[in-house]
């Protein structure tokens, strides 16, 4: 783990790398919390009393995936990004569940235990179809909702090419390995600046090896459970009446432009938008830009 010196040298460096202008440079407050009778770790960038935007990160990632669009927004909103089960530094599964009713279940019950009234949510990827079900039973509960790069349509090229990478050997040599492989799987990233981000998602075996923090036993989507998850979300489409942005990286071979503009003119209350200049892991390719596309959309809402 980095300590907060390198913390703050490492956000400093990204944002300027990223071009994006942070009025205040520092670190969220770490914090646990108990819900469905699991330990579960999120990030607080603090400004508790300005309208509280809860975010939720992709398969395979961690809440510090969002650390330069919270650092942007913080000192307009209540930035709350969470480590969902078996991620980050959140807890493991006991029985190895980590279906999408019991995520929904997680962000409901994590919504109601910090008191979050009417929050904005972001979710990108696994995070997207977590914030779309929760969406589907509580929109009115929310402010509104934002996809990054995610819709129940989604391209498989795409999708079997991340199932691919999540499949490789756990555990290798170094932190620059990893490095390595992450760098040959999206090349637009700062290898730099990966390294120590991927610092907050590896952690180093008694073997002296180092693996992924995410649990091993979580099952990867495969072509016919997304059919389904398509299927069901589809059907509640009606229900997610709350203001809805599509964000799609415009790199992506995940989300399609097709994909984006037929959901977001399938959804009650719904638009599109594209961020250029980065793939499917928009905030970390160009958080710049998806800050400049959120903003909009929080005037639009008067959020």
């Amino acid at each position: 783990m980095l300590e907060a010196s390198e913390q703050l040298e490492h956000l400093k460096l990204a944002a300027e790398v990223a071009g994006l202008e942070v009025p205040r440079l520092t670190l969220p407050e770490d914090h646990d919390v108990v819900v469905n009778r699991m330990r579960f770790h999120y990030l607080d960038w603090g400004t508790a009393e300005r309208h509280p935007i809860l975010f939720l990160h992709g398969g395979g990632l961690n809440a510090h995936t969002w650390d330069l669009v919270c650092l942007a927004l913080r000192g307009e909103y209540h930035c709350i990004a969470l480590d969902q089960r078996g991620h980050g530094d959140s807890e493991w599964s006991p029985v190895g569940d980590y279906s999408l009713p019991s995520q929904v279940r997680d962000v409901e019950h994590f919504i109601e235990k910090l008191k979050l009234e009417r929050p904005l949510m972001v979710g990108h990827s696994m995070g997207g179809f977590a914030a779309m079900a929760y969406a589907a039973k509580f929109a009115r509960r929310m402010a509104g909702l934002v996809l990054v790069d995610i819709a129940p349509e989604l391209n498989p090229t795409g999708t079997a090419r991340i199932r691919n990478f999540l499949a490789q050997d756990r555990e290798l040599d170094s932190v620059d390995a990893f490095v390595e492989r992450a760098m040959a799987f999206n090349p637009l990233r700062n290898p730099a600046l990966l390294r120590r981000s991927l610092l907050h998602n590896l952690r180093e075996l008694p073997s002296g090896k180092w693996t992924w923090k995410h649990d091993p036993n979580r099952a990867h989507p495969t072509p016919e459970s997304m059919r389904a998850r398509q299927t069901e979300i589809m059907n509640e489409i009606a229900h997610i009446t709350c203001p809805t942005l599509v964000l799609r990286g415009a790199k992506s071979d995940v989300l399609t432009d097709e994909s984006a503009a037929s959901f977001a003119s399938a959804l009650p209350d719904g638009r599109w938008a594209r961020v250029e200049d980065a793939a499917h892991t928009v905030q970390g390719d160009n958080p710049r830009g998806l800050v400049e596309a959120l903003r909009p959309f929080l005037r639009e809402i008067k959020l």
